[in-house]
């Protein structure tokens, strides 16, 4: 096993994959005590797919050289490691789940494409998953981060801007007195400019979703800034960067997620869990055949293990457990 070829990716479970990554980061971090590295080997030993994907590792953690060259970027693969060498215990649980596509599946999309792991490590500001911040910036602006978000910040002479990296963010926005500079808020998909306003950002692959609360915000795609309009309190809106679609009312309770709350009201249970999953470390899915079970009810984020009960005893599921960092909602058994 020792002598695995970098190139050759072994068929690894993904939940495999995403627990020896995880193993991995601990070391790397120096938190390989005597302890830990009992507990890892004891899990090398406990299947073979264990042992196969540690050997992996071993060997392709040595090669960000070749991944460089594979993919040709070398910086990229080079604020990989070091972005792994300075990263805290919270950060390396939020990116374990990246590292294991990308050193498993060798995919080159992660090195090119717009939502790059690093980036988020090397934020200004970020959180991890489970957490919220609040920040107030140098003009009296809030700007709370949602779960597993980041934001870069850039105050310059000329404007004042925030870029969602990832995840979402609330935003109040300050009001100083004789402060002239526009001030900005940009997604992959285009910019955001408040109007005196209270307003969350959730940026979702290739589309971002813009959630007005007070005042209002003008939004403009990166290829249509023409189009340009203007989205009131209330209003609910999604972007890409062409197009902007038709505003809707805005959900009232779209913001209980700053109170650390998810608000369910006959919400099906596979967007329930979808939800729920952004607020826990690891892999959280939902069976088919129970996707579309309904549920009402508020639910404290800090404490997702106490959801996934409260779900067990309200309707006819049970959650599985594979590890810890895996966990599936299915029809009950019992």
């Amino acid at each position: 096993m020792a002598g695995m070829n970098a190139s050759a990716r072994p068929d690894i479970p993904r939940h495999v994959a995403l627990r020896a990554v995880e193993w991995w980061m601990e070391l790397q971090s120096g938190e390989d005590t005597r302890s830990r590295q009992l507990e890892l080997a004891r899990w090398r030993a406990e299947h073979p797919d264990h042992e196969r994907a540690w050997q992996h590792l071993s060997d392709v953690s040595g090669r960000f050289r070749s991944l460089a060259d594979a993919t040709d970027d070398a910086h990229g693969a080079a604020a990989a490691r070091a972005a792994l060498t300075r990263a805290g215990s919270s950060r390396r649980r939020a990116g374990a789940k990246a590292l294991a596509i990308l050193l498993f599946t060798g995919s080159a999309s992660w090195l090119a494409g717009e939502q790059l792991p690093w980036r988020a490590w090397n934020a200004d500001a970020r959180t991890a998953s489970g957490e919220r911040r609040t920040l107030t910036l140098t003009d009296g602006t809030r700007v709370t981060l949602n779960t597993d978000s980041a934001i870069d910040i850039r105050f310059t002479s000329a404007e004042r801007r925030v870029r969602l990296v990832q995840g979402e963010i609330m935003v109040a926005t300050g009001h100083p007195n004789g402060e002239n500079r526009p001030f900005t808020v940009e997604t992959a998909q285009g910019t955001l400019q408040p109007l005196g306003t209270r307003f969350a950002v959730r940026q979702l692959g290739a589309t971002s979703r813009l959630d007005v609360f007070e005042g209002a915000v003008r939004i403009a795609p990166f290829d249509a800034q023409a189009l340009a309009p203007v989205l009131r309190a209330g209003q609910r809106a999604r972007f890409t960067c062409t197009d902007v679609s038709a505003p809707e009312p805005l959900d009232d309770n779209a913001a209980a997620w700053t109170e650390g709350l998810l608000v369910a009201s006959g919400m099906r249970l596979d967007d329930f869990v979808g939800e729920l999953a952004r607020y826990r470390s690891g892999h959280l899915g939902c069976d088919p055949d129970v996707a579309g079970l309904r549920l009402s009810g508020t639910f404290p984020l800090a404490d997702t293990e106490r959801v996934l009960d409260t779900v067990a005893r309200t309707l006819p599921v049970e959650v599985v457990f594979i590890t810890r960092y895996w966990a599936t909602v299915r029809a009950s058994r019992g």
